[in-house]
């Protein structure tokens, strides 16, 4: 909410419109049992999984469309399933022909941030387009 806060602000100083992404990674099916009472119970909690990933994602760019929308700031929301979220940050960035690109950062360092990698940090290093991070 930092970012899209103070993204805001300077998308409305510079006149800009902005693109709000929220990305997610799809289901690992490698990590479903083979057994029949496994895989209906995986289903089960697939089926879980996408509603609640759905309802966040709803709720997030909702609040972030209105946050604009209070601003006085044009507006498009975007929610992508990818296995590579950094990626599709940076596709939906270019394919718009956004001139920066505006993220949090959680802030995990050490052995975490090493473990689990960055989705920040990918876009920073593989992205031609600025990129701007609050923390």
């Amino acid at each position: 909410e930092h970012a899209v806060t103070n993204g805001l602000s300077l998308a409305k100083s510079v006149g800009a419109k902005v693109t709000v992404i929220i990305v997610h990674e799809p289901f690992n099916w490698l990590s479903v049992p083979e057994t029949r009472a496994s895989q209906r119970q995986a289903l089960e909690n697939l089926a879980k999984h996408k509603e609640q990933v759905e309802i966040h994602a709803v709720n997030v760019l909702n609040r972030a469309a209105d946050a604009a929308k209070q601003a006085g700031v044009p507006c498009d929301t975007m929610q992508v399933e990818n296995a590579q979220p950094y990626q599709a940050i940076i596709g939906a960035a270019s394919d718009r022909g956004c001139d920066l690109i505006v993220m949090a950062s959680h802030g995990r360092g050490g052995l975490s941030a090493i473990v689990l990698g960055s989705v920040t940090n990918k876009v920073l290093t593989h992205s031609t387009i600025p990129v701007l991070v609050y923390r």
